[in-house]
């Protein structure tokens, strides 16, 4: 791959309402044992009723300028990757441009659900790589609590709110990506959902009304068989060998899944970067989230080669390898 982006900064937010398994107990029939053996989840922060993803994005971004003592001024793009958005339009990164007041940025929303914070730093390494843009600023955020049916033990266990952001910068001299891979398994769209305009797909009647719905069994298989030879053929493709690799930053979605995919790749599990466990499954914000923990931890170092692997809906994943080497 022949990148002149690089990743230069980051920035996390969660809402400050913590949902436990012991709360979870109170609403549908389950415990915390019972969740902790099925998905490794102790808690998750839950947005206020006036909260939203502009909102949790919009102060992930505060985070990475504050952090980082970054101008935002001259950002020429804004990407936002989310599953929902305030509204279904303006977008969310419309919302931020406003905040921001971020006068030249372009700004556009993609919705690849869990991938999309990979498939978001693809297209910013793209971007800048091609040279149409200089400085990208890449979320991803999710309210995930507010499209949760609350009554679904096996869905409501799961899912948390929060957002990241990180930007990326032109730097033919210190490129941060490597390599990428991308798929799709559209027939298994059914798998994991959320009704819309339509109520139907390829003939079968949707449920939810609008909330979540997912075929837990069906997707932990497509996840764990579709990522583990993912791996193997995006360091087959960059000349890699799983030694090279310092941190796998796969999508949080279940500790479990995690888990089996380390084991059926090989990856060992200390060398792995997730935030599922006090935060559950953020959809696109988990990633940044788990990478925000490793800098927390004294885990990431400049340097360090780094896996991030997205995967969720649609079917839809997107891996890639990245040079973790931020302004100081």
């Amino acid at each position: 791959m022949s990148s002149k982006a690089r990743i230069t900064a980051i920035g996390t937010y969660v809402p400050e309402r913590i949902l436990t398994n012991e709360d979870l107990e109170k609403l549908v029939e389950t415990s915390d044992a019972w969740i902790v053996q099925r998905t490794g989840i102790k808690e998750r922060h839950i947005s206020a009723e006036d909260e939203f993803t502009s909102d949790l994005c919009i102060r992930a971004a505060e985070n990475l300028r504050d952090t980082f003592k970054v101008s935002l001024d001259d950002v020429d793009l804004i990407i936002v990757s989310t599953t929902t958005p305030d509204y279904s339009f303006p977008t969310v990164s419309c919302r931020i441009q406003k905040h921001f007041g971020m006068e030249h940025a372009g700004a556009v929303d993609l919705n690849a659900t869990c991938a999309g914070f990979t498939y978001g730093l693809h297209m910013a390494n793209g971007m800048i790589s091609s040279g149409l843009h200089k400085k990208v600023l890449v979320f991803g955020g999710e309210t995930m609590s507010k499209i949760t049916d609350y009554t679904d033990r096996s869905t409501c266990i799961l899912f948390g709110d929060g957002a990241g952001a990180v930007l990326v910068e032109y730097d033919p001299d210190q490129p941060s990506f490597e390599s990428v891979l991308m798929g799709t398994q559209g027939s298994g769209g059914i798998h994991v959902y959320r009704s819309g305009l339509s109520t139907q797909m390829d003939g079968n009647a949707l449920a939810g009304d609008g909330r979540i719905v997912q075929n837990g069994p069906e997707v932990f298989k497509w996840a764990v068989r579709t990522v583990s030879s993912g791996i193997e053929r995006l360091l087959g493709q960059a000349g890699l060998a799983l030694d090279d690799i310092d941190w796998f930053a796969p999508h949080s979605a279940n500790l479990r899944m995690i888990e089996s995919i380390c084991e059926k790749s090989g990856i060992p599990l200390g060398k792995t970067l997730q935030s599922v466990q006090d935060m559950g499954n953020t959809s696109s914000a988990s990633i940044p989230l788990a990478l925000q923990s490793g800098i927390r931890a004294n885990q990431l170092s400049p340097g360090d080669r780094v896996l991030l692997y997205g995967f969720g809906s649609g079917l839809t994943h997107c891996g890639m390898i990245i040079r973790w080497n931020l302004i100081s």
